[in-house]
């Protein structure tokens, strides 16, 4: 014999779901006063609360008993699924937890040979000890670094705090850098110091991260009513010290990299001849996952690891709106 049981859904949209912490209150306890104290209710609003679920069910759900209140039938059936179930919607509402320690991951970021150099082996070594289920890959800049970014295949960028950030980012300032004028140390104009029209006279090795043509060290000169020659740009800054320590050439990149590196290709370091020399350095990502718990423990240990790169103090984290550029060193 073929039993066909009709179940008829219940429209949701016409219940008030905030009946169900009472309830299973009720079911629980089986006790109004008892279940009222701890829905933080007065006794008379769970006397109600129990006569609109009794009309909900169609069941009277608690009856007298010998010894109290007894579950009906029905109520037996709601109390064994009601549980369980608020339990889970619970879970849906809770703060995620984080161990990073239990963390496994795949974590891409978009840097440049100066960021690999100076800040990711503090990183590294952090994350060993502390979160060693992650994989930091690090990737070149490329036309479609925010598109990337807001799709979810690409975490974070270095990028500078001088220009606006795209609408939807966010951004963590990390360090302080400047501006340093590269030569080496028998270059003819070595002896003294550095006019902006001497930017004119001399070829340049120029850094192009994005190859977009855009340079604001350009527009400074511009300004001037200088402009410079390019002989080679290249988007690595270590590729850029060892041409210039092979020619007439300058560059004008991080002072921090350029003091790392530059000594051991016989190059020295001069001041630039510009106003402000100084620019911040910030990690940028999508406002999306700017409270993924990961990510912001990820945030925190970039910026201890520029700190420990760069030995300065940092800012406050922006919103779009701030300034940064999703790039590096003005070129």
């Amino acid at each position: 014999m073929i039993y066909i049981f009709i179940m008829h859904q219940t429209n949701l949209n016409g219940l008030d779901l905030n009946l169900l912490p009472p309830l299973e209150a009720l079911l629980r306890l089986r006790n109004v006063t008892l279940a009222a104290r701890e829905a933080g209710m007065s006794q008379p609003a769970m006397s109600r609360a129990l006569g609109r679920l009794r009309h909900v069910f169609k069941d009277p759900l608690l009856v007298r008993g010998r010894k109290g209140l007894m579950l009906t039938p029905r109520a037996i059936e709601v109390a064994a699924i009601l549980g369980p179930t608020l339990q889970r919607v619970q879970h849906v509402f809770a703060e995620p937890q984080f161990d990073p320690a239990k963390a496994q991951r795949q974590i891409r970021i978009a840097a440049s040979d100066v960021h690999n150099a100076l800040i990711l082996p503090h990183l590294i070594a952090l994350l060993v000890q502390e979160a060693p289920g992650l994989d930091i890959v690090c990737e070149p800049y490329g036309p479609n670094l925010v598109e990337q970014m807001f799709a979810g295949t690409l975490d974070f960028a270095f990028a500078l705090d001088s220009t606006p950030l795209p609408t939807g980012a966010h951004s963590v300032p990390l360090a302080r850098d400047e501006l340093t004028l590269v030569m080496r140390h028998d270059h003819p104009l070595a002896g003294h110091d550095w006019t902006v029209q001497d930017y004119g006279r001399v070829p340049h090795v120029l850094i192009g991260l994005l190859n977009d043509g855009v340079s604001e060290m350009d527009a400074w000169l511009a300004a001037e009513g200088v402009s410079r020659t390019s002989i080679w740009s290249s988007p690595h800054f270590l590729a850029a010290l060892a041409t210039v320590a092979q020619t007439d050439a300058v560059t004008t990149v991080s002072r921090a990299f350029a003091s790392r590196f530059g000594p051991g290709l016989g190059l020295i370091l001069k001041r630039p001849p510009f106003a402000r020399i100084d620019f911040g350095i910030v990690l940028v990502g999508s406002q999306a996952q700017a409270r993924d718990p990961l990510m912001l423990w990820l945030a925190n240990k970039m910026r201890q690891a520029a700190q420990l790169a760069y030995g300065v103090e940092t800012g406050r984290s922006q919103d779009a709106g701030a300034r940064a550029d999703v790039g590096t060193i003005p070129a």
